[in-house]
């Protein structure tokens, strides 16, 4: 018999400093990037190729989140934070508790506000957060 797996998007956790995110969008709701280049490499005249790795380890992070989400809010007065006086950073930390999965991060800021977005129907705000030293445990 074949190996049986099971994904629940109830059992993906994301917690933002104290705050624990909610109301997430219908579909993909968390993507989270390396913002680095990785490895690269040139090739020499004479074929001799040179790799470089990037020792960048910041991570973006996507949240897709429903309009009436409370996470809208704690995302903006943080962004209002950082526009101020500098003090807007955060901890992140995610988790896939069924695929154990973890990422998290000590201190990630909010790019800029998600777009505000009304129509006949509920819409969905993406937030984009740097994370400065990402980790994936």
């Amino acid at each position: 018999m074949g190996r049986v797996t099971t994904y629940n998007p109830k059992k993906t956790t994301c917690a933002l400093g104290r705050h624990i995110a909610s109301g997430f969008a219908d579909d993909s709701f968390i993507t989270i990037e390396p913002a680095g280049d990785g490895t690269s490499y040139v090739v020499g005249a004479d074929g001799e190729i040179a790799r470089s790795i990037d020792p960048n380890n910041a991570y973006t992070v996507k949240i897709a989140l429903l309009q009436a989400s409370a996470t809208n809010k704690y995302l903006q007065k943080m962004y209002d934070k950082d526009k101020k006086d500098g003090t807007g950073t955060f901890p992140v930390n995610i988790a896939d508790l069924l695929g154990n999965e973890k990422f998290t991060g000590s201190v990630a800021w909010v790019n800029k506000p998600a777009s505000w977005v009304r129509g006949k129907a509920q819409n969905n705000r993406e937030w984009e957060i740097t994370v400065g030293e990402g980790d994936f445990k």
